[in-house]
């Protein structure tokens, strides 16, 4: 009996000090998706939002992490490369929900790797945030667009070029949904203020019926050739009047501004409105031949509160004492698509903690309460029930070391998804 004694002492002793040896945390984690393209076209832009995501997990964490009931829960991210391929984009997100079994995920740039994703997420009831600027005419019980809705970036700028005095627009954007319906959308919505339509520049398609279902000029992914467009931009512009709408995509801005550049045409001339164009990717143009260009955002990394300060010098923080494998540490910016992916990732939390569970479906109730706020860098920013945001947004011009000057704010913007139908309406009655 004593022999059986001791083993039993024993056995505990190693149990005990078995425990003691793993983390604190380590049954008490949280798998949180992060998907983007870390390679191809668009890695100019994603790796960025990365970056951030794991900035801000690792910010949740050190403050206790995700408080659950009577338990906290660290943030372990899981990475995969959608490679700016839209078809591997829905593996990945399958891989995510099915495989790594995460809680929700944060990712997606171009609206076409969204809409790859979206039926994966539908079929498996996962949560995917969305962070960055697109067309809407969407709405999926699976996503919650934290980005610019067309009425929060697009349709401000025009009013902000109107009141300046524009009175001819050219529109230009990369051949993929995003471009084409908000270029279509700021089509309908220059014709129901007044302007021509051969004051609208860049070329339209017709369907049988002679109505419009295409404004613009298009160019594919990857594309570098932009002098005959520009060329074509010098020419509309040549009375003075003239703005150009850019929904140019990734790395084809550098060549597209080069070539502004090089034909001479400045912001004076001719000024360009960039909608996925920010601080971040301003890193690879030449600024000083890009001042006075404008952008529309919810955030801009020159806004200045208290709030921004501080979130810049815990970003700048973090960089320097990060190990994360490929996160840049040397001449960062921070940008909306950014700080919209942090905003995400904050309402996500709260919704949890006040759902009391990371059940998709209860914090999607939670979610769409309209009670989930967080202050963030840009200021308040709260979830709808339509799963868009409401926020402040911003219309900068760009100085020569890469960040904007804010001219124009809107407070409370608050995002609506479906604006296509409103406009065939007011048209069809003006």
């Amino acid at each position: 009996m004593k022999k059986l004694s001791l083993l039993k002492k024993t056995f505990l002793l190693f149990s005990l000090a078995a425990a003691m040896a793993l983390p604190a945390y380590a049954a008490d984690t949280i798998k949180v998706g992060i998907l983007h393209s870390l390679s191809g076209t668009m890695a100019i832009s994603e790796t960025s939002l990365r970056d951030v995501l794991l900035f801000t997990f690792d910010e949740i964490n050190k403050a206790g992490g995700i408080k659950v009931g009577d338990k906290s829960y660290m943030i372990e991210p899981v990475i995969v490369d959608g490679a700016s391929n839209w078809p591997l984009f829905a593996e990945k997100a399958k891989q995510l929900l099915e495989e790594d079994k995460v809680a929700v995920v944060f990712g997606c740039w171009t609206s076409v790797s969204r809409k790859s994703v979206l039926p994966v997420f539908e079929k498996d009831n996962g949560m995917l945030f969305y962070p960055v600027q697109y067309e809407g005419e969407e709405l999926s019980k699976n996503i919650f667009y934290t980005a610019e809705a067309v009425n929060q970036q697009a349709t401000p700028a025009v009013d902000y070029m109107l009141a300046q005095g524009k009175k001819k627009f050219y529109l230009i954007g990369t051949d993929y949904v995003y471009p084409q319906t908000t270029n279509l959308i700021l089509y309908k919505y220059l014709l129901l203020h007044g302007i021509k339509i051969e004051d609208i520049g860049g070329g339209f398609r017709k369907d049988d019926s002679g109505k419009v279902i295409s404004a613009g000029k298009y160019t594919p992914f990857g594309h570098t050739d932009y002098q005959q467009i520009v060329a074509e931009i010098k020419q509309f512009a040549a009375s003075g009047d003239a703005c150009v709408l850019n929904t140019i995509n990734g790395d084809s801005n550098v060549p597209f501004f080069k070539e502004i550049a090089a034909a001479g045409l400045t912001a004076g001339d001719c000024p360009v409105v960039s909608f996925s164009l920010a601080e971040d990717e301003l890193r690879s143009l030449p600024t000083k031949d890009l001042v006075g260009e404008l952008g529309c955002w919810k955030y801009f990394m020159s806004i200045n509160t208290s709030e921004n300060k501080a979130f810049l010098k815990d970003w700048n923080s973090w960089l320097k004492t990060e190990s994360y494998p490929g996160v840049v540490k040397e001449k960062r910016a921070m940008d909306s698509p950014m700080v919209l992916s942090y905003n995400g990732v904050h309402l996500w939390k709260n919704a949890v903690e006040k759902a009391g569970t990371f059940d998709v479906d209860k914090v999607r109730e939670v979610l769409e309460s309209g009670s989930i706020s967080f202050a963030g860098p840009g200021g308040m920013t709260t979830m709808q029930k339509n799963h868009h945001t409401i926020n402040n947004v911003y219309i900068g011009e760009t100085r020569a070391n890469g960040q904007f000057k804010i001219v124009k704010d809107f407070k409370d913007v608050a995002g609506e998804p479906f604006i296509l139908k409103s406009l065939d309406d007011k048209l069809a009655a003006k």
